[in-house]
């Protein structure tokens, strides 16, 4: 992994394991425990090596470098072979006794990859600053490519499948010796999960979104509406009339041109449905409890397509105003009546 990809990370080996040991144990353990419910497990999980490449450390939390055979990629069809998926634990994270796993899957853009994004758009920063007790996963997508084919997960019950053998790797025994205090649940069954996308991985949402075969809970869009209306305007729809965590929400930032336009589009198509839209024209108009009930949300963001994620902490915010489970305290909420206050990223 590049030194640019990962920050300020130092490498780090298991517990009371070599390196290499380590990865020897996980590979082989891969395929030892299966998610229950509607995480079935991965059908060719154990005799397809599924291993972890890296593993970094830092005071925020371990990041993974995983490759899959869930992953989008290699894929009939396609020429991309990259089998990555990047995986961030927090340091404050810790099972719950429900033994749910919550997962914010997040789809990287154009010409980038996912161990980039995650550090150029400071993804790993902004969930540790959330307090929310969710795992981070980005899966590597069409590698430095002007496009975003959504490779196996544009498959019936891919979603699902991915996020099945990602909860089987993390919860073999090297897997839980690494992670220490904040190893995921032995059997992790689905719990919240959110997806997140920039630019062009809108399309491999979408896809999740209608063929992924899991139950997805919320979805951010950072400048990222370039198409695919109908795909977030149903799957908010399947859900107008429940509220808290059983409802579905969206908030999608964008800056201008076609996807403001489209945004716009999927806003009054929404409305004409009966689902109440917030619009925010002004940075800080809404409130902070406006972003935590809201139900679909579009903000205009006045930033840089390529900072629509990190300069305003648009990602941590939306991770404070999730229905994900928090077990720390969070001072985000004081004030939660008044204009929002923006707080704005350092480009370091």
């Amino acid at each position: 992994m590049a030194s640019d990809e990962v920050g300020r990370l130092s490498r780090v080996a298991a517990p009371a394991l070599g390196r290499r040991a380590f990865l020897r144990a996980l590979g082989a353990a891969g395929g030892a425990v299966a998610a229950p419910g509607i995480w079935d497990p991965a059908p060719a999980l154990a005799g397809a090596g599924s291993r972890v490449k890296e593993l970094e450390t830092s005071e925020i939390g371990v990041t993974l470098k995983l490759e899959l055979s869930d992953a989008p990629f290699p894929c009939d069809g396609a020429p991309y072979r990259d089998a990555t998926v990047m995986v961030f634990v927090p340091a404050h994270y810790r099972a719950p006794e429900s033994d749910e796993l919550d997962l914010v899957v997040h789809f990287h853009g154009h010409v980038t990859t996912a161990a980039r994004a995650m550090a150029a758009h400071k993804l790993r920063e902004q969930l540790h600053e959330s307090k929310q007790n969710a795992v981070l996963v980005v899966p590597q997508g069409a590698v430095n490519a002007a496009e975003s084919p959504p490779g196996k997960l544009g498959q019936k019950g891919g979603l699902r499948r991915l996020c099945g053998e990602i909860a089987a790797v993390l919860a073999a025994p090297a897997a839980l010796r690494a992670l220490g205090d904040c190893a995921v649940p032995r059997r992790a069954r689905l719990g919240m999960l959110c997806l997140s996308a920039h630019s062009g991985g809108y399309r491999v949402a979408a896809a999740c979104l209608r063929h992924g075969g899991c139950e997805v809970n919320e979805v951010y869009l950072f400048d990222a509406l370039y198409g695919e209306v109908d795909a977030f305007r149903d799957w908010v729809l399947e859900r107008k009339d429940r509220s808290g965590r059983d409802r579905h929400k969206l908030i999608s930032h964008f800056v201008g041109g076609d996807v403001r336009r489209l945004n716009l589009e999927l806003e009054r198509a929404l409305e004409a449905r009966g689902v109440a839209c917030l619009h925010e024209r002004r940075p800080g108009e809404l409130t902070r409890k406006q972003l935590l009930t809201g139900r679909a949300i579009f903000i205009q963001a006045p930033v840089a397509h390529s900072a629509v994620t990190f300069e305003q902490n648009a990602f941590r915010d939306c991770l404070f105003a999730s229905g994900l489970r928090r077990q720390l305290r969070s001072r985000w909420f004081d004030k939660k009546d008044e204009p929002r206050e923006i707080d704005v990223r350092s480009p370091s």
